[in-house]
């Protein structure tokens, strides 16, 4: 098996969940910018939506988030209890009554969330919740509202969520991936010499976590457990704007290598609020990827 990461992503894989920051458009940028030969585990203590390793595409992984409904997501698909036939049967009959109910019938299947954790629930709610987000309240109910799209299981958006959900489990099942409901800091202490540890950890000041709270002092411990690994590591956070920088970045992780990305993105219909990002790929001194393009 070739566990060597790949420099080029000729087709993005997309993941059936969606969360906010969601790193879609980052993909290539972060394969192309690392170098690692595969030796190890690749080890994500934040995996979100799994877009980054979905598409790398390691031999030996362990992919691990606090979210432990994504976590049960994934791993439901790896058993095969979760596959495409499963998906376009749940979601068309759900999709049929979201259409005849609307609403009422998103906040019921909110609520039995909530109470049984079924992860097609969590699949159908993030695919009809306002905006895609993901985000538990304190006492870690799923609360995004509804989104106003009572047509939203069109044939067409679900074969859509289908074929992702297969694609998904056919990259699974050739792998030796554990998936880990697990804090980061456990999750980075599994880490050894040969292993790549990608990080992605919420975005401090740009919005609030999907599942549970991050501030100042969270990203500040990460920093330090970050520096200490013995292994290559490469994380992903927000640089700068037009209207402000991210500071942490030069207070913390001024001795790291740096890669940046820019691109647009949309909070809004209007095109005066498009606005341009710029992504960092921080890496551990030494390890950027040097081959000519």
């Amino acid at each position: 098996m070739n566990n060597f990461l790949p420099q080029n992503i000729n087709k993005l894989v997309v993941p059936p969940i969606k969360c906010q920051g969601i790193k879609t458009k980052l993909v290539s940028f972060i394969a192309e910018n690392i170098f690692w030969k595969g030796k190890g585990f690749w080890i994500e203590p934040f995996l979100g939506s799994g877009v980054v390793a979905f598409n790398i595409q390691p031999g030996q992984a362990i992919l691990a988030d606090t979210n432990k409904h994504i976590i049960n997501f994934y791993k439901k698909i790896q058993v095969n209890d979760i596959n495409k036939i499963v998906v376009r049967e749940a979601l068309t009959e759900m999709g049929s009554n979201l259409l005849q109910f609307g609403e009422d019938y998103y906040y019921e299947i909110r609520n039995q969330f909530n109470d049984n954790e079924n992860p097609i629930y969590f699949l159908f709610l993030n695919r009809s919740c306002f905006n895609g987000l993901i985000r538990f309240n304190s006492k870690g109910k799923f609360n995004v509202p509804f989104g106003k799209k009572p047509n939203r299981f069109s044939k067409s958006y679900i074969t859509k969520i289908v074929n992702q959900v297969d694609k998904v489990q056919n990259i699974i099942k050739d792998k030796d991936w554990t998936f880990l409901a697990s804090d980061y800091k456990d999750t980075l202490k599994l880490a050894k010499a040969n292993d790549f540890v990608y990080l992605d950890p919420p975005y401090i000041g740009r919005h609030t976590d999907y599942y549970n709270s991050w501030d100042d002092e969270d990203a500040v411990k990460l920093n330090e457990t970050t520096l200490k690994l013995k292994c290559k590591y490469a994380l992903s956070m927000w640089l700068e704007n037009k209207y402000r920088k991210n500071e942490h970045i030069d207070n913390y992780w001024n001795k790291n290598q740096l890669k940046t990305f820019s691109h647009f993105y949309h909070i809004g219909s209007k095109e005066s609020l498009r606005n341009k990002m710029t992504e960092a790929l921080l890496l551990k001194p030494q390890q950027v990827n040097t081959v000519t393009r």
